[in-house]
C-alpha cells in the first residue's frame, strides 16, 4: 500500500519533513470490494464492509481508520459516500472520533468474539475433502505440549543474565546504525551474510576457538537450528542414519527426523560420545552430531583420544561430523577447549556456533563454518530457504565484536556465571546432601542433577506451578533407558535467589 512508504522515505531522506508525514493518514486501508453494478448504494457497501470487519474481529478496538480522503483515493470513488458511511458508523458506535487523534474503532464495543454475524456472513469451517498432512510433521513433539515449559522461573535452561547485558553500549550502536541507514541497506544482503560480521567472526574463531577458517567459509544463519537444517539438507538423504549423543539435544534430533533421517543414539560417558559403540551399532552412518567442548546436557568434554577416533572414523567411512559449539566460551576450571574442527585435516567437520548463549537468544544470529568445496551447495540450499539473513543486527554485532565489547562481555559473564554455578552446587549439597549427583558443572550455563526415586517429568509439571523452570533429564533420552533428574540453568537466576529456589525444589519433590 502507498501509505507504508512513509517510513521508508524517512530512512532515505534526512531532510524529510515530519509534518508532511503527519498529513498522511496512518490508518491501514481495509479490504473493501466496491461493485458499481450492485443495487446497493456505495456508502452502504463501505458501511457493511466495515461493520463485518469489526464484528468479525478483523478490526480491533482503538485501531485507527484511514481518512475519508485517502480511502476515497484507494477505492477510486467520490469522497461523499465515504463521509456518509463514516457518519453512520460513528452514529451507531462502531467508530469514535477524538480531536487531534483521528477516527478509530470504538473502544467501548464488547469483545468481538461475543458478536453474532448474520447467517449469510458467518465464517464456516469447511471440513469436506482430504486434509492429509505429512507423516514426518507429526514426529517432533509440540513445544507447547510440555507443561514444564510454562512461565519463566528459576533454573531455565538457555536463559542468560539478561539484566547484565551492556544495554547502553548496544543501544548506542543500534542508534548509530539507525541514524546512518541508507536506502541500499533496505535491499537484500549477501546470502552468506554481512562481510564485516563474517570477518569479525573469523578473527574470533581463529583466536578463541582454534577454528581453521577464512571469512568466505562463514555463513550467517538465524541460530543453530537453521544451521542444522541447512546442513542436513546438504549432507544427508532420506533414510540416512545419523549418530547423536545419548542423552542429547532433542530439538536437534527433530531436524534430522524432519529431513527423513534415522537418528542412532550413541551413549556418552565421561570422555564424551563412545565412538566404539557407535561403530558397533551403525558403522556406516552418514554423519555424527556432537558437542565436544561441552556435551548437552551432561556437560563433559570429549577427550582428545575420542576426538581423534571420531575424526578417523569420518575420514575412513566418508561420513561427516557436525560440531555444535553452543556455549564453550564459559569454562570455570580450565582454559577454553579448542574446537574439534581444528583437528580435522580432511575437511569433514561442519562447525556451528551461535550468539544466543553469549549475548541473548532473541538476537537470532548464528553461523556455520563450511568446508571450501561445499560452499556452493550450502549457498544453493540457503537461497531456496530464505535468500538472505536480516542485515541490520549483523552490522550492529560486527561493531560490537570489532570494538572489543564482545570479548569484555564474555569475560565479565564468565565471572558472574562462575559465582552462580558455585552457589547452585553448594545449595544442592546443602539441601539434598549426597542423594543428588551433580554432573557437568565445569562449564556452560547449566548443570545436571540426578535423583533417585522420582518421576522427573511429574515433578517438573508440579514445579512449573511454583515458578520453577525445570527441564527433566529423562526428556533428553531417545531410548527407554534414562536417568531421572533435572537440567538446571543458572544463567538468569541471581546468586542471592538460588538457595531459596533450591529449597523450593526440595519442597516440591517432598510434597508428592
Amino acid at each position: 500500500m502507498a501509505l507504508l512508504n512513509t517510513h521508508l522515505t524517512i530512512i532515505e531522506y534526512d531532510h524529510y519533513d515530519f509534518a508532511e508525514m503527519k498529513r498522511v493518514s496512518s490508518g491501514l486501508c481495509p479490504i473493501i470490494s466496491i461493485d458499481r453494478k450492485d443495487s446497493k448504494p456505495l456508502y452502504r457497501q463501505v458501511y457493511d464492509a466495515y461493520r463485518v470487519a469489526i464484528v468479525g474481529g478483523n478490526l480491533r478496538a482503538g485501531q485507527r481508520v484511514p481518512s475519508t480522503r485517502l480511502l476515497a483515493v484507494e477505492l477510486g470513488i467520490s469522497r461523499i459516500p465515504i463521509l456518509n458511511a463514516y457518519a453512520q458508523l460513528l452514529a451507531e458506535g462502531y467508530f469514535e472520533s477524538r480531536v487531534g487523534a483521528g477516527t478509530v474503532i470504538s473502544r467501548s464495543l464488547p469483545e468481538q468474539g461475543s458478536f453474532v454475524l448474520p447467517a449469510n456472513k458467518r465464517n464456516i469451517n469447511v471440513r469436506s475433502g482430504s486434509r492429509e498432512l505429512s507423516r514426518r510433521s507429526a514426529v517432533p513433539a509440540s513445544f507447547e505440549r510440555f507443561s514444564w515449559r510454562r512461565g519463566w522461573g528459576a533454573f531455565g535452561v538457555g536463559q542468560v543474565a539478561f539484566d547484565e547485558f551492556p544495554f547502553g553500549i548496544w543501544n548506542s550502536l543500534v542508534t548509530r546504525h539507525c541514524r546512518n541507514a541508507l536506502a541500499k541497506s533496505l535491499d537484500y544482503g549477501d546470502p552468506m551474510g554481512s562481510g564485516d560480521l563474517r570477518n569479525a567472526i573469523t578473527m574470533y574463531l581463529r583466536t578463541a576457538r582454534a577454528v581453521r577458517c577464512e571469512a568466505h567459509q562463514i555463513m550467517i544463519v538465524t541460530g543453530s537450528q537453521q544451521a542444522l537444517d541447512i546442513t542436513a539438507r546438504v549432507l544427508l538423504d532420506p533414510g540416512d542414519r545419523v549418530w547423536m549423543e545419548e542423552p542429547g539435544y532433542r530439538l536437534a534430533g527433530n531436524v534430522f527426523v524432519l529431513n527423513g533421517c534415522t537418528v542412532v543414539p550413541v551413549p556418552v560417558d565421561y570422555s564424551g560420545m563412545n565412538v566404539s559403540i557407535g561403530m558397533q551399532q551403525c558403522r556406516n552412518a552418514r554423519a555424527a552430531l556432537v558437542c565436544p567442548s561441552h556435551q548437552y546436557p551432561l556437560g563433559m568434554t570429549m577427550s582428545v583420544g575420542r576426538r581423534l577416533e571420531l575424526v578417523n572414523w569420518a575420514e575412513h567411512s566418508g561420513a561427516w561430523i557436525i560440531e555444535d559449539d553452543y556455549d564453550s566460551e564459559y569454562r570455570y576450571e580450565s582454559m577454553p577447549i579448542p574446537s574439534l574442527q581444528g583437528l580435522d585435516t580432511n575437511s569433514r567437520v561442519i562447525y556451528i556456533g551461535t550468539f544466543s548463549k553469549v549475548l541473548f537468544p532473541s538476537l537470532r544470529l548464528g553461523y556455520l563454518v563450511i568446508p571450501p568445496d561445499l560452499i556452493k551447495r550450502f549457498l544453493a540450499v540457503r537461497l531456496a530457504m530464505d535468500i538472505t539473513p536480516s542485515s541490520f543486527f549483523q552490522a550492529v554485532l560486527a561493531d560490537f565484536i570489532r570494538d572489543g565489547h564482545f570479548s569484555r562481555h564474555i569475560r565479565r559473564m564468565k565471572v558472574l556465571y562462575s559465582e552462580r554455578r558455585n552457589v547452585l552446587t553448594e545449595s544442592i549439597r546443602k539441601y539434598f546432601g549426597y542423594g543428588a549427583d551433580i554432573i557437568g558443572g565445569q562449564a556452560g550455563m547449566h548443570l545436571s542433577v540426578t535423583l533417585k526415586g522420582i518421576d522427573d517429568r511429574e515433578v517438573a509439571e508440579r514445579a512449573a506451578r511454583r515458578n520453577l523452570s525445570l527441564l527433566p533429564l529423562s526428556s533428553s533420552y531417545l531410548s527407554n533407558i534414562s536417568r531421572q533428574g533435572f537440567i538446571l540453568g543458572f544463567g538468569s537466576t541471581a546468586a542471592n535467589d538460588i538457595p531459596a529456589a533450591v529449597r523450593k525444589l526440595r519442597a516440591v519433590i517432598q510434597s508428592r
